[in-house]
């Protein structure tokens, strides 16, 4: 082999061990995004308490059942009073950080009486009707 190819062949070889690497450390495409506890923009956080205080459960995602017993049930994930506990029918304050309304319901499977939050839009007073009473919400 000529030493103009080995080399051709060399940085190919090269380009080709860097992009493997690259695709060694990215994320899965689609990888579930973390509930981590912490509302951030893009995601539609649930409170424990009134006036967005207490601890939050983070949401990028509808969610057709919050689910009432562990371990299986979305919880409060953020520090604070509430924490660890199921959602469903537990909040008291809501914030919608995302571009998109979300409509919170009283029901599982997005049913029965529903409140919408706009985007950017925080229920610190409380979530009227659905106070201690919400169990999904819609991304719509």
């Amino acid at each position: 082999m000529s030493a103009g190819k080995r080399r051709v062949g060399n940085a190919v070889l090269a380009v080709g061990s860097a992009l493997a690497a690259l695709v060694a450390v990215a994320p899965a495409a689609g990888a579930a995004p973390v509930r981590n506890g912490t509302c951030e923009a893009g995601e539609f956080c649930l409170y424990y308490q009134y006036d967005l205080q207490g601890s939050v459960s983070d949401f990028t995602t509808s969610i057709a059942n919050y689910g009432s017993t562990q371990p299986t049930c979305y919880e409060f994930k953020g520090a604070g009073a509430g924490q660890g506990q199921c959602v469903k029918n537990r909040a008291l304050s809501g914030y919608n950080r995302t571009s998109h309304v979300v409509r919170l319901y009283f029901n599982s499977n997005y049913g029965g009486t529903y409140i919408d939050f706009q985007p950017n839009d925080a229920r610190d007073g409380g979530l009227g009707p659905l106070d201690l009473n919400n169990a999904s919400h819609k991304i719509l």
